[in-house]
């Protein structure tokens, strides 16, 4: 037992700096192989970029290049440490069962990204809303297993391409053109003819309504307090929330110049008359 202890310590420096030189190898693999990663995903992308590749099938291929050859360049290494990559391959082959059901929902959701690339409902740009659970924003990317979506104010959505592919979600600019409604009261005692012809002036005016598609002013409803003139027009998608900001500030401006007035809900109460000695008597109890 001590001849066996004695031979330990005197191998110990050797197998030490044996070891060391492999950690230190390992680490210049490494380090080399990040960067021809780099350099091979740069070309790729160049390449998809020259052939007119949609961004989301270039954003794809680009995360599932750089998972792949990672896997690779770690095998690599741990062949560097003297285990047989013939032998890990094997192991993970006779483990796929119980591998396949810990990762079964990042295996759905690079399912669910193929089908997104390949069905296109939609791409990077759009604006979409998802059904599940509310969620909206632009598509700023499309990867392996997640989608982000970028909301107004800024905030960053990370949603799993499986749920993306299995729910309902609305494309908000798939098309070029968006339609405007909007809904204006005017008072009972306003001359419907004079608001309809201002309102219609208002949008030929605006330069952002599509002149070529339909636009129009009409009588919606004979409300409680107001008739409500409805207003239909056209904008280009990017162009959308610019000019309802705009054209309901210009309606708001038209009818004011016009002296309309535009009524807000009122409720008018009417009192009966009651006597006097009545009253006081219903005082006295």
């Amino acid at each position: 037992m001590i001849g066996m202890i004695e031979e330990f310590i005197q191998e110990l420096p050797e197998k030490a700096l044996h070891l060391g030189t492999r950690i230190v190898l390992a680490a210049i693999v490494l380090f080399i192989g990040a960067q021809l990663i780099k350099v091979v995903r740069r070309l790729v992308k160049k390449s998809l970029e020259r052939g007119s590749a949609d961004q989301g099938v270039i954003q794809f291929i680009d995360s599932f290049l750089k998972f792949s050859l990672y896997v690779v360049l770690l095998i690599t290494i741990a062949s560097g440490f003297g285990l047989d990559a013939a032998s890990i391959l094997a192991l993970l082959g006779s483990a796929g069962v119980a591998i396949g059901l810990a990762i079964q929902g990042s295996l759905a959701n690079f399912v669910g990204g193929v089908l997104i690339l390949i069905l296109k409902p939609f791409k990077v740009g759009d604006y979409i809303k998802e059904d599940t659970n509310g969620n909206e924003g632009t598509v700023t990317s499309i990867e392996l297993f997640y989608t982000k979506l970028t909301t107004v104010d800024n905030r960053v959505i990370v949603l799993p391409n499986g749920t993306l592919a299995n729910s309902s979600l609305t494309n908000v600019t798939a098309c070029d053109s968006r339609r405007l409604d909007i809904k204006v009261g005017i008072s009972y005692d306003a001359d419907i003819r004079q608001a309809r012809e201002i309102l219609q002036k208002v949008l030929e005016e605006d330069e952002g309504v599509l002149k070529e598609k339909e636009y129009f002013v009409y009588v919606d409803e004979l409300a409680d307090s107001s008739v409500n003139l409805g207003i239909r027009c056209w904008f280009a998608a990017d162009g959308y929330w610019q000019g309802k900001w705009r054209l309901t500030e210009n309606v708001k401006y038209a009818l004011d110049e016009a002296e309309i007035g535009i009524p807000y809900p009122q409720m008018d109460l009417h009192l009966a008359g009651r006597k006097k000695g009545k009253t006081k008597k219903m005082l006295k109890n």
